[in-house]
């Protein structure tokens, strides 16, 4: 057996080296102590960046995540130039005495008069907590018009204020709302006329109701239990249920296979690539929703990528290895399971950007395996990513490094944590009014059941994405690398369908219409009614559905969002329908459906749909 190489020990009185001619010269050993403590630097480097990397671990798990550095350094630039700043103080001292003379006045007109009086401040359209009628009545009233004149006072205060940075003003208003959300009247049963009227009617049990469902709510945080009423949404029972095979599998997806619905198919196949946050089967919920079936049922084969649910075993995973062993090893399995046929790619969310990166590589290597792409609620240009830019820059991206290195991954509860607190009006407090104060148990939907099924994320892949796409914004200026060279989205020749939602905080409709501005194809565009999961999941036939669509040719002169909206009309239905339309005018003439895999490619069937990978937790 060979010995293992020793590194020599360097003593530096015994250093000499030859000039020239020769000649022995006794040497100061700089250079070769250097090379000899390189490693020792380096290990020792190590240690501190992990005794750091310790402590941000240890913090967020406190903090759920958020850095407090960033929190504090948006503070102290705003404290230090509205120091410097006399003239909005004055502004600011101005616009309270006008609020208290407002309120006073209010006070005085619902005293004398029997009609509610014209209230000072309107709530905001998306603020429904103080809508009912008894909100109208004194005392209420005047609550509740005193917290929306503080709520509106105190953003003018963090806003507006010379020198501070955009994203110091942003984080600034979403620590503000966090804060003034906490205490509204609304969540406090002395101040709620509308759960002080329920206690009332039911004698306290509305009391009592919510007590059991606090306490039943903490044990199931503190034994990791899925919320109450998941059980009647399991998948392959009750949703993601559209029969299928899954056709392979490698370590990091399984790709399934739906079986035909029709007696004729589309030549050209349909792969479909989800967001790796979630579980894939928001696009196969319950049958009547489900998009997967309605797209077999209108005569497409499907192919759906399910990913697995990683550990800290996969914390190593890259962007790359995401487009490798997902879009890319997908795309092989469909061409050669369905061959001589081009292929309509989907993706939704962060899968259409996975999706339009891949597309990007392989138009870069003059491949074309693509009949179209479709983007479903899928950014490609993150200058205006929504209020997900609250958390990310250095500081905060530093922090949740430190988290994720701890556990190798990003915890499902701390990805729904974020999304709670950028609505927490909407997904917690209303939540806690409704379920608490009022003792409702509201009943559980086949959507809400998805969303509580949720999917950990790789420490180095989030790291990744989080830096080059949200931070750097690499993908859209050119600057995303693929085997050491850039890819362009303007590479991309095939048609383009885009879907935004109007309500979307994830994926702002704005940001997605940005790819008509990026690529040199047609490009039609759907805004949908509806938020980043209902309005995808937008069935025909859904009530109070509408969309609006238009195509941009490739020589077409560029609009903004908002002129394209103006010059749009609104439509009725579902844009699934619009979708349809525009695939079957991308699409061959209808023929034999393929079989299910083909085992002599080396695609055999190996389980039944929804596979193995869905039900990991």
């Amino acid at each position: 057996m060979a010995k293992k190489d020793k590194k020599p020990t360097v003593n530096p009185r015994k250093l000499r080296h030859k000039t020239d001619d020769g000649k022995a010269q006794s040497a100061s050993g700089a250079d070769t102590l250097v090379a000899a403590n390189d490693t020792s630097h380096d290990t020792a480097t190590s240690a501190y960046e992990t005794l750091d990397l310790a402590m941000r671990a240890s913090v967020g798990r406190l903090t759920h995540g958020l850095s407090p550095a960033a929190l504090m350094g948006a503070w102290f630039d705003w404290a230090t130039h509205i120091a410097g700043a006399p003239g909005k103080r004055m502004q600011l001292a101005e616009k309270a005495a006008d609020k208290s003379r407002w309120l006073g006045r209010y006070a005085i007109d619902s005293a004398r008069l029997t009609d509610a009086p014209e209230p000072c401040i309107e709530p905001l359209p998306q603020d429904g907590r103080f809508s009912g009628d008894a909100w109208q009545h004194m005392p209420f009233n005047l609550i509740y018009q005193n917290f929306l004149l503080q709520q509106q006072w105190w953003h003018n205060a963090v806003t507006g204020v010379p020198g501070v940075t955009a994203q110091h003003e942003r984080q600034l208003q979403f620590l503000t709302r966090q804060l003034l959300d906490t205490v509204s009247p609304s969540n406090f049963l002395l101040t709620n006329p509308e759960a002080l009227q329920e206690t009332h009617d039911q004698a306290g049990l509305n009391l009592v109701r919510g007590t059991q469902n606090f306490l039943n709510d903490v044990q199931r945080t503190m034994t990791g239990a899925a919320p109450e009423g998941t059980e009647n949404y399991l998948p392959g029972q009750d949703v993601a249920v559209t029969a299928g095979k899954v056709v392979f599998r490698n370590r990091l997806i399984e790709l399934i296979q739906y079986a035909p619905l029709s007696k004729t198919v589309r030549p050209e196949p349909i792969l479909i690539v989800p967001a790796w946050i979630m579980k894939y089967y928001i696009l196969d919920l319950s049958p009547q929703n489900s998009l997967v079936r309605h797209l077999v049922s209108q005569g497409y084969t499907v192919f759906m990528i399910s990913w697995r649910n990683p550990d800290a075993d996969a914390r190593d995973l890259t962007m790359e290895d995401y487009r490798q062993l997902g879009v890319m090893a997908a795309l092989e399995a469909v061409r050669a399971i369905i061959p001589d046929h081009k292929i309509h790619a989907a993706g939704y969310c962060l899968g259409g950007t996975l999706l339009a990166i891949a597309a990007a590589a392989i138009a870069r290597n003059e491949d074309d395996p693509f009949a179209s792409l479709s983007l479903l609620a899928s950014q490609v240009d993150f200058t205006e990513p929504g209020e997900l830019q609250l958390f990310i820059d250095e500081s905060q991206l530093s922090f949740l490094d430190g988290v994720m290195w701890k556990q190798g991954y990003l915890d499902t509860s701390q990805m729904a944590g974020a999304f709670q607190m950028l609505r927490s009006n909407d997904l917690f407090w209303s939540r806690v009014t409704r379920h608490y104060l009022i003792g409702e148990q509201p009943a559980l939907n086949d959507l809400m059941a998805w969303n509580a099924d949720g999917t950990r994320m790789p420490f180095a892949m989030h790291s990744e994405y989080l830096r080059k796409l949200y931070l750097d914004n690499d993908l859209a200026e050119g600057r995303f690398m693929i085997d050491g060279r850039p890819v362009a989205l303007s590479d991309i020749r095939e048609p383009i369908f885009a879907v935004g939602t109007v309500k979307d905080h994830v994926a702002p409709w704005p940001s997605v219409f940005k790819i008509q501005a990026l690529t040199d194809t047609d490009v039609t565009f759907a805004l949908t009614s509806g938020g980043h999961n209902a309005g995808i999941v937008s069935e025909p036939g859904h009530p109070r559905r509408s969309y609006r669509i238009g195509t941009k040719r490739a020589l077409d002169r560029q609009l903004d969002p908002q002129t394209w909206m103006a010059n749009s009309e609104p439509r009725d239905g579902s844009w699934w329908d619009a979708w349809m339309f525009w695939l079957d005018g991308h699409s061959g003439e209808p023929a034999t459906p393929p079989a299910m895999g083909d085992p002599k490619a080396g695609y055999p069937p190996i389980a039944d749909a929804p596979g193995t990978y869905v039900f990991q937790k």
